[in-house]
């Protein structure tokens, strides 16, 4: 099947899901993941209709969206992969959001290179929820730390939670991983009124369906859309 026929296939499967989750249709945002797929494979899904899509690795992001992005003004990318402090300078200015912040060094660098470049950031706090995956804040102490060093950052704008469910297929392990974030969105809703956590970006491929059941509003999918890389 074509990319844009994949592209269908998937945004079908995710209304299906809003459907028997009870959802408001459209509540749920995909990012296409375009990770190891080139740039004509990303044409063909913009073609199709999407706007949204997410990068793991800056080089790659570099390498591939600049053109995207000039001739494609409605095009937004995610940059979703480990972000080291010496590739931010690199990333801003071609990603709208950094989903993978981790680490309060990496906030602070974030919030330093888009006050010199004047570019409003989006950011989501990666939250570590299972046992197969290492990256993200892996207490609430630090990441309230972070959380609360977002005072004095006027470039960067909190949007909410990413993480990444453990690769399994125990349906139950994954469900209880999404259940975290969208418990730890909540407190953090509660205990900061004032800042904006209605993002939660979780489910891929392999576990969409039951994120979106549990609260998700952003669906990161690569190998569905592009199909598994060689």
């Amino acid at each position: 099947m074509s990319v844009a026929e994949n592209l269908e296939r998937v945004l079908e499967s995710i209304r299906n899901a809003e459907r028997s989750a009870g959802r408001t249709e459209g509540s749920v945002e995909l990012l296409a993941v375009s990770k190891f797929n080139p740039a004509s494979s990303v044409l063909e899904a913009v073609r199709a209709g999407q706007t949204l899509f997410g990068e793991n690795r800056v080089q790659e992001a570099r390498d591939k969206f600049p053109t995207i992005l000039e001739s494609h003004p409605g095009i937004a990318l995610h940059l979703i992969g480990n972000l080291q402090r010496n590739k931010v300078r690199q990333i801003l200015p071609l990603a709208r959001c950094v989903q993978s912040v981790d680490r309060l060094e990496l906030l602070q660098e974030i919030g330093k290179r888009a006050e010199e470049i004047g570019k409003n950031v989006e950011i989501l706090f990666e939250y570590h929820t299972g046992e197969e995956s290492k990256a993200g804040y892996q207490d609430v102490s630090s990441l309230f730390r972070s959380i609360d060093a977002l005072e004095g950052l006027r470039y960067v704008k909190c949007r909410g939670f990413m993480t990444m469910a453990p690769w399994t297929d125990d349906k139950a392990a994954v469900r209880a991983s999404f259940r975290t974030l969208a418990k730890l969105r909540d407190d953090c809703a509660t205990r900061y009124p004032s800042l904006d956590f209605s993002e939660l970006s979780m489910g891929m491929s392999a576990d969409y369906t039951v994120a979106i059941e549990e609260g998700s509003t952003m669906v990161r999918i690569g190998t569905a859309i592009f199909g598994a890389r060689a």
